[in-house]
């Protein structure tokens, strides 16, 4: 057994962040399933909202959030978060995060735009912020003496004490998969923080790298925690479409900066379906792409920004211009071919401001967690920030508040399985479960799409469970079982939901009701996943 005061499942901003925060004081553990750089965090490409300019104003971030996220974001929460973010930034900057700076501006950051945003408000590193943001901390934080790092590991299962028969005691640790060794070791911590990233790998089209299999939401799930908001998938209006091209995002801030929406033959589409044209909410752009790809027959539509100067692009867009250029597009004077693919999950395990989750000892933060900021679309750039403040939140949290250590914590028991000899059933299942969850459980939803995939879910799901009873685990199986819970959330809070708001669209529903409420979903022994 290996024991910590803290163990963080995930190494993104979030977990990086709040890692950094406690090493001083306490053991810190970070369980990452591959490496420390590789997380969703690590992808952004836009930035980092935050009030940092004197002509803006926290109310009016409050309420293009709000806006954004069609009436159902926490006031609490957003208020919370956005008073919070300068102090996050500062704190990043203090790491040493190069942000882009602009001597003209009274911040000395060059500020820019995104879809719903009222002010250039979003402070950001060229076009690759995440990769910036990420790099800087992961160098402090395997630097730190009091932070021990398990790259290829991957957590199979929250250990509880209703599970180890002291139901009182909350969460205890962890089992995980030494994925190079191939066996599973038992963590006890204090305090242990889910920060594991979203779920959109249930998707077969997505912006995010391999590793969102909603493992914090199902682990969480599991032990015993609710979830809220599943059905708010964001579908990123703009991944870049070419058979090359590996979940590669054309940034929001690509239209901040001017960039326009065409069909092929070059006709704006954007002006008839929003006011605000391409400056829209994304879950307005994404569902006007997909009409129009629908009612066009197209495989993709054009985001045009080579009106602007070469330089300007090379200046702000110069990862996007480069991976463009591998593959034959000249963003100086072609249009990108772009098409929606879900990006970021709304939301997630409930926690409170302190991110603390329904069971004691067990904290969520990020994209894993649904914290009332989003509500039904999160605005963009809003999620690096979340990560930040919420950090800073457990971290206060987890320093006041002292929990025993559990030494006497059950080994993984393997004695009853085998190792499996049909390693294409798993590849089988994940295929067939991201395909159907596109088709029925995209950006426009039908009851009758949804009852179907929740009927394949069932069965998929009594299949998996038989195999991970049955033989040994390993990275995929942990994945596919967690992507199962996932999906089983997602439908079944999409059917809950008798309206269209944000990102969730129904044609049986297509009305908004007037009071907007979360879907909240409670375990219980007969959920049948």
């Amino acid at each position: 057994m290996t024991a910590f005061d803290v163990l963080i499942l995930g190494s993104g901003l979030a977990g990086q962040s709040l890692a950094l925060r406690l090493a001083d004081k306490l053991k810190v553990a970070i369980v990452t399933k591959r490496s420390l750089e590789d997380s969703a965090s690590a992808w952004a490409q836009g930035g980092i909202a935050a009030v940092l300019d004197p002509a803006d104003s926290t109310e009016a971030h409050v309420a293009d959030t709000h806006t954004a996220g069609a009436g159902l974001c926490s006031d609490e929460t957003t208020r919370f978060v956005i008073e919070n973010a300068p102090r996050a930034i500062r704190w990043l900057i203090d790491h040493g995060v190069p942000f882009t700076g602009d001597a003209s501006s009274p911040t000395g950051y060059h500020l820019t735009r995104e879809g719903g945003h009222g002010h250039r408000r979003i402070i950001h590193a060229a076009d690759a912020t995440g990769a910036a943001v990420q790099a800087t901390l992961t160098e402090q934080v395997r630097a730190h003496p009091g932070i021990t790092v398990f790259e290829q590991h991957i957590a199979v299962d929250l250990i509880t004490g209703a599970k180890v028969g002291q139901p009182e005691e909350g969460c205890l640790g962890a089992y995980v998969l030494d994925i190079v060794n191939d066996e599973v070791r038992t963590f006890a911590a204090r305090h242990t923080v889910l920060a594991t990233g979203g779920t959109c790998k249930v998707y077969l089209y997505t912006t995010n790298p391999d590793t969102a299999t909603g493992d914090g939401v199902a682990m969480a799930w599991r032990a015993g925690c609710r979830v809220a908001n599943m059905e708010f998938i964001q579908f990123h209006p703009t991944c870049l479409y070419h058979p090359q091209a590996k979940s590669f995002l054309i940034s929001e801030a690509v239209r901040g900066e001017g960039g326009l929406l065409r069909l092929p033959d070059g006709t704006r589409f954007m002006p008839g379906h929003d006011s605000r044209e391409e400056l829209a909410p994304r879950d307005v752009v994404a569902r006007a792409i997909d009409f129009e790809m629908k009612k066009h027959g197209l495989d993709c539509v054009f985001l045009d920004i080579s009106h602007k100067p070469a330089d300007f692009l090379k200046e702000h867009f110069p990862n996007i211009l480069a991976r463009c250029l591998e593959l034959g597009i000249d963003i100086t004077h072609q249009p990108i071919p772009v098409v929606p693919a879900a990006h970021f999950s709304c939301g997630g395990i409930v926690t409170d401001l302190r991110a603390r989750t329904d069971v004691p000892g067990l904290y969520a933060i990020g994209e894993t967690a649904c914290t009332g900021l989003h509500g039904a679309n999160r605005l963009a750039s809003n999620s690096l920030l979340e990560c930040l403040v919420f950090g800073e939140a457990a971290a206060n949290d987890i320093l006041a508040t002292t929990r025993p250590l559990a030494d006497n914590l059950p080994q993984w028991d393997e004695s009853r399985v085998t190792d499996s000899d049909e390693a294409i059933v798993i590849s089988h299942n994940w295929d067939e479960l991201r395909r159907f969850m596109w088709d029925y459980v995209g950006i426009v939803r039908t009851n009758k799409r949804l009852q179907r995939a929740q009927h394949r879910i069932r069965l998929l799901a009594r299949e998996i469970e038989e195999f991970y009873s049955n033989f040994r685990v390993s990275n995929d199986l942990i994945e596919l079982r967690n992507l199962v819970v996932t999906a089983d959330l997602i439908v079944r809070s999409a059917l809950k939901r008798k309206e269209s708001r944000g990102l969730h669209f129904s044609r049986d529903y297509p009305e908004t009701l007037p009071k907007a409420r979360d879907t909240v979903i409670r375990p219980s022994r007969n959920t049948g996943i």
